[in-house]
């Protein structure tokens, strides 16, 4: 084959990998037969013929995206790859202004390698006055706006996260060394055992565990990078405790508590993006609840269950169901916590629609975009924690 189709092929496709992607040889030499193919009619047939090789898992479409438009974003640069004749890509444009999902992944994947001449001069005279460690900038990090390295250290302290020994009590009873509550069968079979000469008591208590943990995750395109964060955390609880139960929606609603029980997280995760696929498309928050509360509801949400809401209640078809549906849920559960990444703007005010809809119908309501902000929810779920403020709070701030 001449030209320099193959070699730009490689290079787009070792920049994706770096990016945190899984691009192997096979699929570089697929997508040089595919756009030598000379089947391809322009700009977007070749974006999903290299998609559909690359992209293996639905939480790197934002990357590949980022990754595409930097790659190709000289101009007729696809009309000259597919004859064969286009140059070798520089990586030394300038990323778009604006910070997008990934965008740094894809920066640091198209970026030279450093060299000795390029590292930073070693200063002799140090301090440790307002400076911080790694582990303390990460945990305030913005998810979206991490690097490959940074996402696959943040996964490792999202599984290191331990939620509260919130245990409840229950109706059932259980051996105990000693109380109050003397267990009759027990004593009468120790009491034979012996030829009933002597009676050793034996004793009971009420039985405790941990209450169930339910989690509404919304994949929907606008919360895909932080989605995919929190499912990390969601395989970690699921890791520590036995009830817990994990759903996913978009436009309509999965269940993927089987997929998250899988031991090694990537394989949990791949497994959940092969049960879900309206994967970073639309939001439809009023039909997933009613699908839940009909169905599931009554299976998952018994002993105490704490719900977890993960999204930005940014719902596209609003009608008057969803406060309906919100209203139920809330009165099935005994905590139901509303997690919404949006919250990390400080000029966030409660102000569209969906969300004016479903504040006063949740118990707490908490941002969560950084490894920070899960470490806070996890000691918020202890019952000594104090609850945060009234959620219909935001309401009235925003008249």
């Amino acid at each position: 084959m001449t030209g320099k189709l193959p070699e730009n092929v490689a290079y787009f496709a070792r920049a994706l990998r770096i990016a945190g992607l899984r691009v192997g040889p096979g699929a570089v030499v697929e997508a040089v037969e595919a756009l030598a193919d000379g089947a391809l009619g322009g700009r977007e047939d070749v974006y999903w013929a290299l998609h559909a090789i690359f992209v293996k898992r639905h939480e790197d479409s934002a990357v590949y995206d980022q990754a595409f438009a930097l790659f190709w974003r000289r101009r007729n640069l696809i009309e000259k790859i597919m004859a064969q004749m286009s140059p070798v890509s520089p990586g030394a444009d300038s990323a778009p202004q604006k910070e997008e999902a990934g965008a740094l992944r894809v920066a640091e994947a198209f970026a030279p390698p450093r060299t000795a001449e390029d590292a930073p001069v070693e200063i002799t005279e140090l301090t440790a006055q307002l400076t911080v460690s790694d582990r303390e900038t990460l945990k305030s990090r913005d998810f979206a706006q991490m690097s490959a390295a940074e996402i696959a250290r943040a996964k490792q302290l999202v599984s290191a996260l331990r939620l509260p020994d919130d245990l409840v009590a229950t109706r059932r009873f259980e051996p105990a060394p000693r109380g109050a509550r003397i267990d009759p069968r027990r004593t009468f079979r120790r009491s034979l055992r012996g030829g009933g000469g002597l009676i050793d008591l034996a004793f009971r208590e009420l039985a405790q565990v941990h209450p169930p943990i339910v989690a509404l995750v919304d994949i929907s395109g606008s919360m895909a990078e932080y989605s995919r964060i929190f499912l990390h955390f969601l395989h970690a609880v699921t890791e520590q405790r036995r009830r817990v139960h994990s759903f996913v929606f978009g436009t309509r609603l999965t269940n993927i508590t089987r997929s998250l029980r899988a031991r090694d997280p990537d394989e949990a995760l791949a497994l959940a993006g092969k049960a879900a696929p309206d994967w970073e498309g639309g939001t439809r928050i009023s039909t997933a609840l009613h699908a839940f509360n009909r169905v599931w509801s009554r299976r998952v949400l018994g002993g105490g269950a704490i719900v977890l809401l993960f999204t930005d209640g940014l719902e596209r078809h609003l009608d008057g169901e969803l406060p309906f549906e919100m209203d139920r849920l809330h009165r099935s559960c005994r905590q139901l916590v509303w997690l919404n990444p949006l919250l990390r703007f400080e000029q966030f005010e409660a102000r569209a629609s969906g969300i004016r809809a479903m504040l006063p119908h949740v118990d707490s309501f908490r941002p969560i975009h950084n490894l920070a902000a899960m470490a806070d929810l996890c000691a918020a779920l202890s019952p000594e924690a104090e609850r945060a403020s009234d959620p219909r709070l935001w309401l009235k701030k925003a008249g």
